[in-house]
């Protein structure tokens, strides 16, 4: 196989799903399954803060480890940059085991090989619960927002858990070996396989770079392209190539009500304004944008035809698209899908503002802010060695 061929995903039946909201719902059933652990933890995320979230998520793993249980993370170099001399070097002492993914090191030169992170948020307890989203492990407040941070993951019970268990196992050995000298120990637990849960289709999907490069973009484009209806994508990081792009005019052109929900708080002021920079043309096709505005937007989450529906990591950005690490679930369940976009409805009528076209509120000088961002943004991808595989629309 080429090794930038897409892999169909393998949906999985009997599964039984549940969504989480937001940090609120997340991290109380994060604790209460690994203080439940009898055998082994694993764990992956790109942020472990040092706050009083981390520390509390910090306290459960190191109990887990004090009676026995095999505990292990993995946190990325760039996004959990402090964690192996703080809260990681304490949970050592404990038992804990630790891997850190793509080191930052010293000296601070720019390589294009350091864009690429491990994005991912995983947890699987004794290989019979998992987590799969996009919340980090740090705090759900942000200072001078009026609700937490709006984000999701899922826990998932069934035959998928063996799926998502074996891909952190080869993540952790492929991270394992890239270490010199002293190395964790390898997994040694073997969960069974796990029986019938529910009644849902799961998939989990990955981004890498080698076998898995376009598999969640290219799931994306499947489900748009035989969207009937509706499509409803919350997004934190939305700049999508040029095939996302035309995927979600050609759905608004035929007739499919397309709603975007995107970030109105900017944390990261060049992805923001080059977002910006391409919302005529989707404003011009039909498509409907809304921008959230209670707080942060870090959602990574879809709805198609109340029938298909994803929860996971994953951007729709050159960033995450092309560079790091990512890991969605794929859900074929009408009621998961429905709960999600009855979730995502109140969040568009509550929380978020409609720009509407050629009314939008911005200055000139503002339109020429978003211009220069977004071709900055496109030069950069071309640095990266990336601007033929991710073309970039033009903005307007």
């Amino acid at each position: 196989m080429n090794a930038t061929q897409r892999q169909t995903p393998e949906f999985l039946s009997d599964n039984a799903l549940q969504l989480l909201a937001t940090g609120v719902e997340y991290f109380p059933a994060l604790i209460t399954a690994i203080d439940s652990a009898a055998h082994e933890v694993h764990l992956e995320t790109y942020i472990f803060a040092n706050d009083e979230t981390g520390q509390r998520v910090a306290a459960a793993l190191a109990r887990a480890a004090r009676r026995g249980v095999a505990v292990r993370i993995l946190v990325d170099g760039f996004g959990a940059r402090d964690f192996a001399t703080g809260l990681g070097a304490a949970l050592i002492t404990d038992g804990v085991e630790l891997l850190v993914y793509r080191p930052q090191p010293r000296q601070r030169r720019l390589h294009w090989h350091r864009l690429r992170r491990l994005h991912r948020k995983l947890v699987v307890i004794d290989g019979r619960l998992a987590f799969v989203g996009g919340i980090n492990i740090i705090s759900d407040f942000d200072a001078g927002m009026s609700g937490p941070r709006f984000d999701y993951a899922v826990s998932i019970e069934g035959p998928l858990v063996n799926v998502i268990h074996t891909d952190m196992r080869h993540m952790w050995h492929i991270v394992r070996w890239s270490h010199l000298g002293h190395r964790p120990h390898a997994p040694d637990f073997q969960p069974q396989p796990q029986p019938p849960a529910g009644t849902i289709q799961a998939a989990l999907v990955i981004r890498d770079n080698l076998r898995h490069r376009r598999d969640i973009e290219e799931a994306y484009l499947e489900a748009m392209d035989s969207a009937q209806k509706e499509i409803i994508l919350a997004n934190a990081y939305f700049l999508p190539g040029k095939r996302f792009r035309e995927a979600l005019i050609a759905a608004a052109q035929r007739g499919v009500k397309v709603t975007l929900l995107l970030q109105g708080r900017a944390d990261y002021l060049l992805q923001h304004h080059a977002m910006q920079a391409i919302y005529d043309s989707l404003l011009n096709a039909g498509v409907q944008i809304f921008e959230y505005q209670m707080s942060y937007l870090h959602a990574k989450v879809a709805v198609i035809d109340g029938e298909w529906a994803t929860v996971g990591s994953s951007n729709i950005d050159p960033f995450s698209l092309l560079l790091s690490r990512e890991a969605n679930v794929i859900l074929l369940d009408s009621p998961f899908a429905l709960g999600l976009a009855a979730h995502l409805r109140l969040a568009l009528s509550r929380d978020a503002v409609e720009i509407h076209r050629g009314t939008q509120h911005r200055s000139w000088l503002m339109r020429q802010i978003n211009s220069a961002a977004y071709a900055l943004v496109r030069l950069l991808v071309g640095m990266a060695g990336y601007g033929k595989h991710y073309t970039t629309p033009e903005p307007g």
